[in-house]
């Protein structure tokens, strides 16, 4: 039998000699089945590799009735939400899902995607990025496994991919603070290696300039995500540029971070106009991607993209793939929504 073959229930049920009722019985433990029958079935299920949990879904014609996801890190809030939002569309369908996790820096991918094939899984999502995204979308293809990237940027072409807007979100959040009055914006958060930093810096960029306003290197302020590293840079930002009326931030934890820093600095965080006489007040605004309610009551504005609706998106192209696997490759992006909080 070739390898690349899913083991069905009719196979199982050839290789024992007994009918496909059978060992749905013997799978299931309900009826009456011989001792010695028992062991034979469990014995092709053995040589075969065939997975138990699949067998329902085999028996209405050879799916597991199994959807695999590959995640970065579940402790990130974006793909917390995803898991989420991809397990509520998958169990809506009938469907369970598969979750493994490839590491912070995607060491264990590879070792996830053959994992998953093994199981015979329907297909598979993968959240986050893939520096392997060409070499699994190979085997996908070869192995015929469906195949939808659900991702916070965009880093693969020809493929099905789910991802926020980061450009758009960017363009909105700024163009927001320059219509409230603001012309020192600054940019705090982020690490250079983060394609997701690059698209929405790309968009703070390009929205600053597309109004005339300054664009200063030493405004863009690169940390890590946690709140200390966040609230340090916040007030070393202030420290060294004292005019800066307003603050983008990278995520909620830096612009947690960075309401912290404001405060040890005996600034206040707040929307205010030129006409201002509150000249202690910064505006500060950042990208979240959790749902509006999730937010932190914080007087900040925000533009969201929960990592939920992604998931959701994610679930449904796939099962799409599922049924035809023929399907044309295409990209979905999802626009922000802005939600302005007041002090």
């Amino acid at each position: 039998m070739a390898a690349d073959k899913k083991i069905t229930i009719t196979d199982v049920a050839a290789a024992a000699g007994v009918s496909v009722s059978t060992v749905s019985l013997v799978l299931s433990g309900k009826g009456r089945i011989s001792a010695a029958t028992g062991v034979r079935v469990n014995d092709a299920i053995e040589k075969l590799g065939f997975v138990r949990n699949r067998q329902a879904a085999a028996l209405r014609g050879g799916h597991s009735g199994v959807i695999g996801l590959i995640v970065r890190d579940l402790n990130h809030p974006f793909y917390a939400q995803l898991t989420t939002g991809l397990t509520e569309a998958l169990e809506s369908r009938g469907y369970m899902l598969f979750l493994t996790q490839s590491g912070q820096q995607g060491q264990y991918m590879m070792r996830c995607f053959d994992t998953l094939l093994a199981q015979g899984v329907d297909g598979i999502v993968v959240a986050g990025a893939a520096g392997q995204g060409a070499e699994l979308d190979q085997t996908a293809r070869l192995r015929n496994v469906p195949l939808v990237y659900a991702s916070r940027a965009s880093y693969l072409d020809d493929v099905d991919m789910i991802r926020p807007d980061n450009t758009q979100a960017a363009h909105m959040l700024t163009g927001h603070l320059i219509s409230k009055g603001h012309q020192r914006i600054a940019w705090l958060g982020g690490l250079s290696s983060s394609l997701t930093r690059a698209e929405r810096l790309g968009g703070f960029c390009s929205t600053l300039i597309q109004h005339g306003l300054p664009f200063h290197p030493e405004w863009i302020i690169e940390c890590g995500s946690s709140q200390c590293q966040a609230s340090e840079a916040m007030i070393n930002l202030l420290h060294h540029n004292p005019t800066i009326s307003a603050v983008v931030c990278h995520n909620s934890t830096v612009a947690a971070g960075a309401w912290f820093g404001l405060l040890r600095a005996g600034r206040h965080s707040g929307e205010r106009g030129l006409n201002s006489l509150y000249e202690q007040q910064i505006a500060l605004a950042g990208f979240a991607e959790v749902p509006e309610a999730a937010l932190d009551d914080l007087p900040l504005t925000w533009v969201t993209t929960p990592g939920r609706d992604v998931g959701r998106m994610a679930a449904m192209r796939l099962l799409q793939r599922v049924e035809d696997n023929t399907l044309e490759p295409r990209s979905h992006v999802l626009a922000a929504k802005l939600v302005t909080r007041s002090a």
